[in-house]
């Protein structure tokens, strides 16, 4: 798959909550060949900093009109800098990059929590375009942070909610619905990302159950290209490059979280 060096324009960005951005892009090359799991690396700034660019996964695409979408929590500095990006502005990206998901589920169960859910979105579409809708369980701290389920709806069966402090959905982390849900239905494969301790759980139970598990790593990029090992990690019997071996892997694979 060809990666492309493209500039790309704002047409929008719109407030999912305080700390959360969607930002559509003109970037018909990209568009037209990214994958679920994919990311671009997005350079925020034509100054000197924010000097590195910044990974982000793909949360949607439309290939008609050419438009990539993409979700970011606002952290640090240069994520404030996309914030402040308007309609009209231009934007460097470099991708598709890295490996997608394992696309062969014809039950998927998808469990994410924070912006590891826009990967995730990308994947419902897919799996949606097949007549397949995936069941979802999301987790946040608090009801404010799952507007995602507003994102998913449409697009899956059954949403399975969780928040720490209770405001939404079952309280506790997404084990409190984890083993309910496993146990309601025959899924084939499990899909998930966000924070590492979520994933390293989920992964374990799942995998207990004898049951296909994906997860998203997410780990700090320099080049995104896999020659600055930045991303590096400890695999099962190997060194893994998240951005170039991943960031998409079968759970057994990783051994660092």
């Amino acid at each position: 798959m060809t990666k492309h060096l493209t500039d790309a324009k704002v047409v929008g960005q719109r407030i999912l909550n305080a700390t959360t951005k969607e930002m559509d892009l003109i970037a018909p090359d990209i568009a037209a060949e990214a994958l679920p799991g994919q990311f671009v690396n997005v350079q925020v700034t034509r100054h000197t900093a924010p000097l590195l660019r910044r990974p982000l996964g793909v949360a949607g695409v439309d290939r008609e009109n050419g438009v990539l979408t993409l979700i970011y929590r606002i952290l640090g500095e240069a994520t404030h800098v996309l914030a402040e990006a308007c309609t009209g502005d231009v934007l460097s990206l470099v991708g598709p990059l890295g490996r997608g998901f394992e696309r062969s589920a014809q039950k998927p169960l998808f469990v994410g929590g924070g912006t590891g859910l826009a990967p995730l979105l990308y994947l419902a579409d897919d799996f949606c375009a097949r007549g397949i809708k995936p069941d979802v369980l999301m987790g946040g701290r608090t009801e404010t942070e799952l507007f995602w389920k507003d994102l998913f709806a449409g697009k899956a069966g059954k949403i399975g909610l969780t928040t720490d402090d209770g405001t939404l959905g079952a309280k506790g982390t997404v084990m409190a619905l984890l083993p309910e849900m496993l146990q309601a239905e025959q899924y084939d494969i499990v899909y998930v990302c966000g924070p590492a301790p979520m994933m390293k759980a989920v992964s374990a139970d799942v995998l207990a159950r004898k049951i296909p598990c994906q997860v998203s790593l997410e780990k700090y990029m320099g080049c995104g290209l896999g020659a600055c090992l930045s991303c590096s990690c400890q695999g099962v019997g190997r060194r893994i490059k998240v951005c170039k071996d991943g960031p998409v892997f079968w759970a057994q694979e990783v051994a660092e979280w």
